[in-house]
């Protein structure tokens, strides 16, 4: 596993840094990475259904399920317009979350959060959630938390995926974060981004314009990853702090400039700068003072960059058994109907940990899938 873990180091990911004799120091106690993540975790599982001959239905969405005699038996699903019913042993949904529904964002999110962009596909729409729902599964969970990041302004509706997570923006720990009224609005080092960026993406939606500036001096240039640097990047850049006020569109240009003055002003010097821990170089005396690797911006090239929030997943779920099974409004089982991944509700709230969503779908599509299988072969 050294290979990634190395790889991410020296692309500048944030995660890891080259110590004075040319070792890797990981923070947090990360040694490894995931390798590819989400696309590889997909690649190996279509490789397992091809090597198992089991059909894939394109172009055929789920619309309902069928349950019959109390238990479930399969779906109703649409191809082509047509109804047709499949039948089955058991029912996984293994359907997402409702990110890429401005209708249901708006109900159970909050005002604003029809506005969002999505970071993935267009087609998780709640679709499964609500066929749940409808035959008696039990909500669970923050219904009105997600996952959401800072996310390039002019980046597309829905995701790209010759872009893939590329148009996120997380190393804000390193600069700072202004509003439209060039004021700062949380604290940007409080903790490492792994632990902040899934909500202070969220917290871009109650501003005014619904966007944000990360801005940073040439100091930190080479602790940015790799997504600071695409082509498609919604970027400012300077030689002066006041000429960069005047790129930074919708932005309080002296306001933005009386923030950076009072931020520099409040940096404590007598504590080394260093990204690989919570390292305490912190401001004093502000509206809201930054916690960590609080560096004056006084280092020219300056350069900002233009973010909205870009929605990931909602928290909000089913409740399942432990193995797997949905349960009713009663806390009963609903025979033959099961739930992994972003449809388990109850494994987030208010924020989450970088790569824990992987982990939950792999862990709980692991289990529903056993248990699926369990129950079809002895009802069968």
């Amino acid at each position: 596993m050294g290979c990634p873990a190395g790889r991410e180091a020296a692309t500048g990911l944030g995660t890891a840094g080259l110590s004075g004799r040319g070792q890797i120091k990981f923070w947090g106690g990360l040694a490894l990475h995931i390798w590819g993540g989400g696309p590889e975790l997909l690649k190996a599982l279509y490789a397992n259904v091809e090597r198992r001959g089991i059909p894939i239905r394109y172009e055929t969405p789920a619309v309902g399920l069928i349950r019959e005699n109390g238990r479930l038996n399969g779906v109703v699903a649409e191809h082509h317009g047509r109804p047709a019913a499949i039948k089955a042993g058991a029912v996984v949904l293994a359907c997402g979350s409702f990110e890429s529904n401005p209708e249901m964002r708006a109900k159970y999110l909050g005002p604003g959060w029809d506005l969002a962009k999505v970071r993935g596909t267009r087609f998780n729409m709640g679709a499964g959630l609500n066929m749940a729902l409808a035959v008696g599964a039990r909500p669970c969970g923050n219904w009105s938390g997600c996952h959401s990041v800072a996310w390039d302004i002019n980046a597309p509706a829905y995701g790209d995926l010759t872009v893939g997570d590329q148009f996120q923006k997380h190393n804000y720990p390193f600069g700072i974060l202004v509003n439209a009224k060039g004021e700062r609005y949380v604290d940007e080092g409080a903790d490492f981004h792994s632990h902040t960026y899934a909500k202070y993406g969220g917290e871009i939606v109650k501003l005014p314009g619904m966007f944000a500036w990360q801005v940073f001096d040439a100091k930190v240039s080479h602790l940015l990853r790799s997504e600071y640097r695409i082509r498609r990047v919604t970027k400012a850049e300077a030689d002066t702090l006041e000429e960069l006020a005047a790129k930074l569109d919708g932005v309080d240009a002296e306001a933005f400039l009386r923030t950076v003055r009072e931020f520099n002003a409040a940096c404590r010097s007598d504590v080394p700068f260093n990204p690989n821990i919570l390292d305490g170089r912190r401001t004093h005396g502000l509206a809201i003072d930054k916690t960590n690797w609080a560096n004056p911006l006084d280092t020219p090239p300056f350069h900002a960059y233009h973010v909205t929030t870009g929605i990931t997943f909602a928290f909000g779920g089913l409740k399942i058994s432990r193995r797997g099974e949905v349960e009713d409004l009663y806390g009963r089982i609903i025979p033959g109907l099961y739930a992994p991944g972003e449809m388990v509700g109850g494994l987030f709230f208010h924020n989450y940990a970088s790569g824990t969503g992987l982990m939950s779908g792999a862990t709980f599509g692991r289990l529903a899938g056993r248990s699926a299988a369990e129950f079809a072969r002895k009802s069968g």
